[in-house]
């Protein structure tokens, strides 16, 4: 009977955080903007995507090289190292683009996130903004939503071109692939709407919307003591990996899989 309380009352916690996190992203979308709401919005997105930019940049071109060399090896053995171009496109579009961008933006940017709104949770800034009828959620908590939100989607987009200027490197410059048979195969075989918007653009938008959310959410609700912190900032980095992965799962089957 102690086990099933305990597995209960662990379903009813969960259960209720949802619900808490979905009320708060609904109070967030509906409610009006507040002055001076663009400018801290374009503040956070300086300190969400473009801070983010650096490790995008080098983890996109580093995954691109390793997609160049790994599918070059593979498709010379069946003399269809013409295709290169195209395989590492579509690998990078379809799957690695968005699924490495939003891992790579949970572990940087969410992580982030989550500790600042826990420190002004625990040093009650929050609270005094209530007390001087400032709403916390429309001030602190919407612009860093909006601005991941946004961010990550063009995140995505520069690791894809980056991770195909990568192949390119290693593929045609050291292994000696044909650079016209590169660049033909891949116009010839990508479609804009089934592999970039499907792809690319509303992956990382359901992702970006994903991670930023919880987030902001778990840093909003955690324990305002620096161990409450230290917990909301690795559920932040644990919850939006499993959540990536699984929807990642889901999107993959509604958009490629013919389901």
């Amino acid at each position: 009977m102690n086990a099933i309380a305990w597995l209960g009352r662990v379903v009813i916690e969960r259960m209720r955080g949802i619900g808490e996190a979905t009320v708060m992203l609904l109070q967030i979308i509906f409610s009006l903007p507040s002055a001076g709401g663009f400018s801290r919005f374009v503040y956070q997105m300086y300190r969400v995507g473009v801070m983010s930019l650096l490790i995008i940049s080098v983890s996109g071109l580093f995954i691109g090289a390793v997609l160049g060399l790994q599918m070059y090896n593979i498709l010379v053995t069946f003399g269809s190292e013409a295709m290169l171009g195209t395989a590492i496109a579509l690998t990078l579009l379809r799957e690695l683009a968005p699924v490495v961008a939003a891992l790579l933006f949970a572990g940087r940017a969410g992580s982030a996130l989550t500790a600042e709104i826990g420190l002004m949770k625990a040093t009650e800034q929050l609270s005094s903004m209530e007390m001087i009828g400032v709403d916390p959620l429309k001030r602190v908590v919407s612009p860093r939503l909006w601005a991941g939100i946004v961010s990550l989607p063009m995140l995505s987009i520069i690791f894809a071109a980056i991770g195909i200027f990568g192949g390119k490197i290693v593929g045609v410059d050291f292994l000696g692939a044909d650079d016209g048979s590169f660049w033909s195969g891949m116009q010839n075989s990508i479609q804009f709407m089934h592999d970039i918007f499907n792809g690319t653009v509303i992956k990382s938008i359901v992702f970006a919307l994903i991670c930023t959310w919880i987030a902001v959410y778990q840093g909003y609700a955690c324990e305002p003591t620096s161990e409450g912190i230290a917990t909301s900032t690795t559920r932040t980095v644990v919850y939006s990996s499993l959540c990536v992965l699984g929807f990642d799962f889901v999107l993959t089957a509604v958009m490629f899989g013919g389901v």
